[in-house]
């Protein structure tokens, strides 16, 4: 339950890179980098519910550990995949559901931040959220 709260974005670490191989065009990733964006995260077993709002778009993911299911990005990328726990980090791998190329995920809290480390094609992004 350590996800539990609500998280809101601090700094990025390589997120444009990232995001253009990811194909994202230059005025979504600059709008992307400063999207103010927040997540109310919720567990209840092996349920998870994440609230994401930010100056793009406000959705609601609700996912089981184990179980595959669709996401879309806020670009409209939508991607198909599953969550898991190990230990105290969630890992998160999906394929893209236009092109089949992987994007992994890991969640996990480091010195009271949760850490979102994303790789994409060989490039790796982090954003570092403090709880609110």
């Amino acid at each position: 339950m350590a996800f539990d709260g609500t998280w809101k974005v601090n700094r990025n670490e390589n997120y444009d890179k990232f995001m253009e191989k990811m194909g994202i065009n230059v005025i979504k990733r600059k709008l992307a980098a400063h999207d103010n964006l927040k997540l109310i995260i919720t567990q209840e077993g092996n349920k998870f519910t994440i609230k994401e709002s930010s100056a793009l778009r406000t959705t609601e993911i609700i996912f089981e550990l184990g179980v595959t299911f669709t996401y879309s990005l806020a670009d409209g990328t939508e991607l198909n995949g599953t969550w898991r726990l190990e230990g105290n980090r969630l890992i998160g791998n999906f394929k893209r559901v236009d092109n089949g190329n992987a994007l992994n995920a890991v969640r996990e809290i480091i010195g009271g931040e949760l850490v979102q480390t994303y790789m994409y094609e060989g490039v790796e992004a982090k954003r570092i959220f403090k709880k609110e």
